[in-house]
């Protein structure tokens, strides 16, 4: 199973793994595959450095990249504390009643900390910066297209650039803005999804910019039936991202919740929700008594991003193995390949 992608990424499969954890992105690469780091739970620029430092010894020389969280046009965004104030009254007093009658226990003093800041732009663009010191082999954004300034850093650097699209328009936009590797995302994706299925957004996405760039699949994909069916359409590769979640790797060095494998293990097609109580922005979260609770009438709407994210922090982030169900069967992530 080897493509052209093979050859531009230097890796012995054509597979892309998403992931925030280091130990599952070093995994995947070591195996023949590309392991790309989301650098969005990074708050402190040297704390992303040290881990790229980890990175760089214990992915056996292959090739890793990175992930980051940037619009194209540069926000007007204020400091940390400027959008704790942008959080309304109702939604801090909606999510702690929900918290408190889901039994999740008040976290102790000075435990809660500050709420992921990679989602400013700001904070993104110093995750570039950090990254482009270490021997990385591609930058994917999550939110389309970077700044031109960006891509022409990366490319000054020898990196590929790669950039998620959920339309056919949206993929023209990304190639004629000099992106390098487009991610045609389907609807099943769950990231920031589109509306449109993977079935027929990606022929779509190949037809119109497969003869200048390439184009790899997002969405759904979680098995090799699925990869050779991506393939069979037209793509070069896939990204997966979900499917990592529920590796060994995940569970022992990142998330340390059992319960919360168990139950992404557990679920079936039929137990996802796709909503903007997470970052803001569309994606697809396990049907939960907390996402049942924002469904509810009188439930306030989302916040838009950065908002939503930052103010999620780790209170929120805390409930989740409290309401979510348990079973038990997960994979490492050195086994993919085989």
């Amino acid at each position: 199973m080897r493509t052209p992608l093979c050859d531009d990424l230097g890796t012995q499969y054509p597979v892309i793994a998403f992931t925030p954890s280091e130990h599952v992105a070093a995994a995947v690469s070591r195996s023949g595959g590309l392991g790309v780091l989301g650098c969005v739970r990074f708050n402190d620029p040297d704390e992303l450095d040290a881990v790229l430092d980890w990175m760089d010894v214990n992915t056996d020389g292959r090739p890793y990249g990175v992930d980051i969280v940037m619009p194209n046009k540069v926000p007007t965004e204020g400091s940390a504390g400027d959008l704790t104030e942008l959080i309304p009254a109702e939604h801090r007093a909606f999510v702690e009643r929900t918290l408190r009658e889901l039994g999740v226990p008040e976290l102790p003093d000075g435990a809660a900390g500050a709420g992921v800041l990679g989602w400013l732009h700001s904070v993104a663009r110093s995750h570039v910066d950090v990254a482009l010191k270490h021997r990385i082999s591609l930058i994917a954004n999550a939110l389309g297209s970077p700044p031109k300034d960006v891509i022409d850093a990366a490319h000054e650097h020898g990196v590929k650039v790669a950039a998620l699209a959920g339309r056919a328009k949206h993929a023209r936009s990304h190639v004629d803005n000099g992106v390098d590797i487009v991610i045609a995302q389907g609807y099943e994706a769950g990231g920031h999804t589109g509306e449109i299925g993977s079935m027929v957004l990606l022929p779509e996405i190949v037809d119109e910019v497969g003869d200048d760039a390439t184009v790899v699949a997002a969405g759904g994909i979680g098995s090799g039936r699925q990869i050779a069916a991506a393939l069979t359409l037209g793509a070069e590769g896939v990204w997966m991202g979900s499917y990592w979640l529920t590796t060994t790797e995940y569970l022992e060095t990142h998330t340390k919740s059992q319960t919360m494998q168990d139950a992404l293990v557990a679920a079936t097609s039929a137990d996802t929700v796709r909503t903007r109580i997470f970052s803001g922005k569309p994606a697809r979260l396990l049907k939960t008594r907390w996402t049942d609770a924002w469904e509810q009438p009188g439930a306030p709407s989302a916040l838009p991003m950065p908002c939503r994210t930052y103010w999620w922090g780790r209170r929120t982030a805390a409930s989740m193995p409290r309401v979510i169900p348990r079973s038990s069967r997960c994979r490492s992530a050195r086994s993919w390949a085989g």
